[in-house]
């Protein structure tokens, strides 16, 4: 069994990071699910965020830099004070924070639900990413860093090409080189580290993966998602497909970086090769979504972080979802 239900009825304290974003609402819409007595805490730096009243109780960030020791004493005095039992960070920003000073939060009482600091540092830049899937033998996006275009050409093949950060997530800075003229000026236009890649694929061949990793190179059975992007970068419609190929790249990659606890794989099929876009070693965006179909990851979190079991198997319904633009009102 999991979480739901196998516990004493008695309350514990949950923080959820970045609830005035899609993610930290989706862990907690997913906690909302869970048959157990559950005070959720929702953290997040825009105080007027609408995650706040989908909580029980909201604590906004201090204005301080995060890179500060008042930001860590912040954090520790609200685990204390709220006698919190376990925390879910919701952001790449605050898994970066937990994991920084994992000795910290280690000599508390308190439990972070982070992966392993070994992929959590490597899944943050993509050319280091590539690099290790190469020495891994799987199969890789072919990259380039080179600022000229008849390199990258020669290199890649023809235009289009897409244009990456190196860090960041989702579709944020990624731009379409679809010319000359593109190339030059998204080139010079992008403050950040990037790479120029190959154009793999198509939209409506991507896919978003959960599979919670046990940290010795197993999973759970993962959910595979075909989807389509919002704008902004994020799951806008997902259906729950059978794609062995995908599903088993996912455990090619499991073996090889043993995750540990909410891992998210995204891919591009090309033909039939699988093309890894991201890991994101943590919750995604895709969290509500994926607890709606009967992989709840918040739920399983409790289990393997608070509990210190191994998940049960999840259920996975079929079926599809979309996501849609609600109204909330407060008076």
């Amino acid at each position: 069994m999991g979480a739901e239900g196998t516990q004493s009825k008695q309350a514990i304290t949950v923080v959820v990071t970045a609830v005035g974003a899609i993610i930290g609402q989706g862990i907690v819409a997913s906690l909302r699910r869970l048959d157990a007595p559950i005070r959720i805490i929702g953290v997040d730096r825009d105080a007027n965020g609408i995650g706040r009243h989908w909580c029980d109780a909201f604590v906004a960030k201090p204005s301080c830099d995060e890179a500060t020791q008042e930001y860590l004493e912040f954090w520790l005095a609200l685990l204390q004070r709220e006698a919190v039992s376990l925390v879910l960070p919701g952001l790449e920003l605050d898994v970066r924070f937990f994991n920084e000073h994992r000795a910290s939060f280690e000599a508390t009482p308190t439990r972070v639900a982070l992966n392993t600091s070994s992929l959590i540092t490597l899944a943050e830049d993509k050319w280091d990413m590539n690099a290790a899937l190469l020495e891994a033998g799987l199969a890789v996006i072919p990259s380039t860093l080179s600022r000229n275009l008849e390199e990258c050409i020669s290199e890649l093949g023809a235009l289009p090409l897409l244009l990456k950060p190196r860090r960041g997530n989702g579709s944020r800075g990624i731009a379409l080189l679809r010319d000359e003229a593109d190339f030059d000026y998204w080139t010079r236009k992008s403050r950040d580290d990037f790479l120029i890649q190959k154009l793999v694929g198509t939209d409506e061949q991507e896919y978003t993966v959960g599979a919670f990793g046990l940290g010795d190179g197993t999973m759970l059975p993962p959910i595979v998602f075909r989807r389509k992007l919002s704008v902004a970068g994020n799951t806008q419609y997902a259906e729950v497909v059978d794609a062995p190929v995908v599903e088993d790249a996912v455990r090619q990659l499991a073996r090889r970086f043993k995750p540990l606890g909410p891992t998210n794989y995204q891919f591009r099929l090309d033909g039939t090769t699988p093309y890894l876009l991201e890991i994101n070693p943590r919750f995604s965006s895709s969290t509500s979504l994926r607890a709606a179909f009967g992989y709840n990851e918040a739920g399983m979190a409790l289990d393997f972080y608070l509990y210190g079991r191994e998940p049960a198997a999840p259920e996975i319904k079929r079926g599809r979802g979309w996501r849609y633009a609600e109204d909330l009102v407060v008076l």
